[in-house]
């Protein structure tokens, strides 16, 4: 199964982004949007692992503490760069204590044999992927130029940036997903 550890958006937000989503997925129709019930935060990607796994992870990670986190949705953006999206991305200002949650995380997976990422967190929300390649950040091999997103970017740059509002988050979960053909979001 694949696990992946995330803070849930609240119900307030989660509104605000589906009506977002509704106004703009018809410009990259042939994008992968990411459904409203399903938006998340994620903090870190286990990938696959066998379900006799969960309890450890779960145990490893419940020594991890925080404090409730302010998180502030706003703004948008493209991985790896808008001139080659792959993913389609609202912005998430949070101070250094979301980035802090995350390493936390990532130490208590170590000792379970999960690599840490190779690069610095990016705090943000997905809404879209372009299709074809992986959802890094990072530019990866075969990324180059080009147009999937290229009308919802023009459209974008019309309006103001968008705001979607401040939530505090107070807990993170474990999550497993079992993406199909059709829809590999979660």
């Amino acid at each position: 199964m694949r696990m992946f550890i995330a803070l849930d958006v609240d119900d307030g937000i989660r509104g605000r982004l589906a009506r977002f989503i509704d106004g703009v997925h018809g410009f990259a129709p042939g994008a992968r949007w990411v459904r409203p019930e399903s938006l998340h935060v994620t903090l870190k990607f286990i990938g696959e692992k066998p379900e006799q796994a969960v309890e450890a992870i779960r145990c490893a990670l419940s020594a991890v503490r925080t404090p409730p986190l302010e998180m502030t949705f706003r703004g948008y953006g493209f991985f790896p760069e808008t001139k080659a999206a792959r993913v389609f991305w609202i912005g998430i200002d949070s101070g250094p204590q979301l980035a802090g949650l995350a390493r936390q995380i990532d130490e208590a997976m170590v000792s379970l044999e999960i690599p840490k990422p190779d690069q610095a967190f990016a705090p943000h929300l997905t809404l879209a992927r372009g299709g074809g390649g992986t959802g890094a950040p990072r530019r990866q091999n075969g990324d180059g130029p080009n147009r999937r997103f290229s009308r919802l970017q023009q459209k974008l740059a019309e309006r103001p940036m968008p705001e979607f509002g401040t939530m505090t988050a107070r807990e993170f979960c474990l999550y497993q997903s079992q993406p199909g053909p059709a829809d590999r979001d979660t």
